[in-house]
């Protein structure tokens, strides 16, 4: 199998994360004896400064030529004042286009130790496991006419039978291996594109007899998400409501730094952490690579069929947050650790053992003690857990 991966960094924490993406893929290469033929391009604001597009020829050339493509974020706020065509976010929406690729999943889990990490109460959120199944090709994005001048701006939600069917069937398809429960999202009440969407995916259903389909309006499935997020196992979305969606439940995670993402049913599979570039934190080693890391965790699972590999690095996720490890955004109220405390950055020594159990972080409810990580050093010990599983 050729295991060819574009390699698109973007801006802002993009490279940041993504690097710790690729040193896991290193990782699982040598312990499952792979190999990955990893190239670089340029998306984004960083393609916009070095080669005036946000999605140059030679990058869009290098993901058509690839199995797979691992990207980081776009976004850099000294290119607002252009028209929405030259954003560095077009170049996001571009080549989710150009590979075609029409079915977003954004699962979001939350882990045992992060059920204080929640804005929510940990009740609420415990053991949510639920899955996004976003459209990622039509509707309000993509329709046309669009247009805007100083008085007036139009954009049009768009949808055809035939592209909310192939989306509804990878949703229904993933609910068999789940909890065999799908919620789809419209707001079929207003709008006719959801009467058509509503009509489409009930027709769809009928194939699927063995899962359940329940419909909810979208500022329901809003309100339910806060409510009762554990009722839901599989949500299919349109394109906009699925963005909104899926960024409101990282509130359930405690981060969007924690949510990643695949695109998939073209050729070529795109994956990405949710969360944007956060040019604020950029540099800072503030960011969390746990989407980016899950996100080639993701790649492993459908672009290459190794699902142990993958599986490996989802276990060594969850290992190092049972084990209290933790970048500022999932950490309870802590100290920043001293330099001696830190985890080496390079070198033979050895990284700091797990906190003792047990102990409230301050701060923190009920939590066991916390050790704060900056973005490398939580790549280490992810990496660190996919060599030495039974590792302490």
């Amino acid at each position: 199998m050729s295991m060819t991966i574009a390699f698109l960094p973007g801006d802002g924490v993009g490279p940041e994360v993504l690097g710790e993406a690729r040193r896991v893929l290193e990782t699982a290469a040598r312990v499952f004896k792979l190999q990955f033929q990893i190239t670089e391009g340029d998306i984004g604001g960083v393609a916009i400064a070095k080669h005036g597009a946000p999605l140059p020829p030679a990058t869009a050339e290098l993901c058509r030529q690839s199995k797979a493509v691992l990207l980081g974020a776009v976004g850099d706020r000294k290119y607002d004042g252009l028209p929405a065509s030259q954003k560095p976010e077009r170049g996001l929406l571009d080549i989710r286009a150009l590979l075609g690729n029409y079915a977003n999943l954004r699962p979001v889990r939350v882990f045992d130790p992060l059920t204080d990490a929640s804005t929510l109460r940990p009740e609420t959120v415990r053991g949510v496991d639920l899955v996004f199944v976003r459209e990622l090709l039509g509707g309000i994005y993509f329709g046309k006419p669009r247009s805007r001048d100083k008085e007036r701006a139009v954009d049009t939600e768009v949808y055809t039978a035939d592209e909310v069917r192939r989306v509804a069937r990878i949703a229904f398809t993933l609910a068999r291996k789940r909890r065999k429960r799908v919620t789809s999202v419209d707001k079929a009440n207003v709008l006719e594109t959801s009467i058509l969407w509503r009509q489409t995916v009930e027709e769809t259903a009928r194939d699927f007899p063995d899962v359940a389909l329940e419909h909810l309006y979208v500022d329901n499935c809003a309100m339910q998400l806060m409510l009762k997020p554990a009722h839901f196992d599989v949500i299919l979305t349109n394109n906009m409501f699925g963005d909104i969606l899926s960024d409101e439940a990282a509130v359930l995670a405690g981060s969007l730094g924690m949510l990643p993402s695949a695109s998939i049913g073209g050729a070529v599979g795109l994956y990405e952490p949710v969360h944007g570039s956060a040019p604020d934190i950029a540099g800072t080693g503030q960011a969390n690579p746990i989407g980016a890391i899950a996100s080639a965790a993701m790649m492993l699972e459908y672009s290459f069929q190794m699902s142990e590999a993958a599986q490996r690095v989802y276990d060594a996720i969850e290992k190092a947050l049972e084990n209290g490890y933790r970048t500022r955004d999932i950490a309870a109220k802590l100290d920043p650790l001293p330099p001696s405390a830190a985890l080496p950055l390079e070198g033979g020594e050895k990284p700091p053992p797990p906190p003792s159990r047990g102990r409230a972080a301050e701060g923190g409810r009920g939590s066991n003690a916390q050790t704060l990580l900056d973005t490398r050093q939580m790549g280490e010990i992810i990496c660190k857990y996919i060599e030495t599983p039974d590792a302490a």
